[in-house]
């Protein structure tokens, strides 16, 4: 069993707490689906989002989702000119059979776009739901 690293992204429409709930579960979910993850198969799971994004932690989507006993951490996205508003991003340490080259790495509607460079990505742009 190896150590592997997932990212994962994704945009919000607006900053209130049921969509931040929402968009989060759905992205940690999809991360889960995507490289058949378990909760036990997460070591720790590292969340960061932009500075307009003020209504709930994204790491509390997670514990809902039943991520209590994994470390969860969340951090202040860097502010770079130009860079997506609204943005909630995760990078998940788990222990999978699956080879690196075979991780799928998620990002969600307007974040689609931050990752075109990845091989295996599952995208979903806004308006694909």
């Amino acid at each position: 069993m190896a150590v592997r690293a997932i990212r994962g992204a994704t945009q919000l429409e607006e900053d209130v707490r049921d969509h931040m709930l929402e968009r989060v579960a759905e992205m940690v979910t999809d991360v889960m689906e995507a490289n058949d993850l378990e909760v036990d198969d997460f070591i720790s799971v590292i969340f960061t989002a932009t500075s307009d994004l003020v209504s709930e932690f994204p790491a509390y989507a997670a514990r809902r989702l039943g991520f209590g006993e994994i470390p969860l951490l969340c951090a202040r996205e860097l502010e770079i000119d130009g860079s997506m508003p609204r943005c909630v991003r995760m990078m998940a340490h788990v222990e999978t059979d699956l080879p690196r080259a075979d991780i799928t790495h998620v990002y969600l509607h307007g974040a689609a776009a931050l990752r075109s460079d990845l091989t295996r990505v599952r995208s979903v742009p806004d308006g694909d739901e």
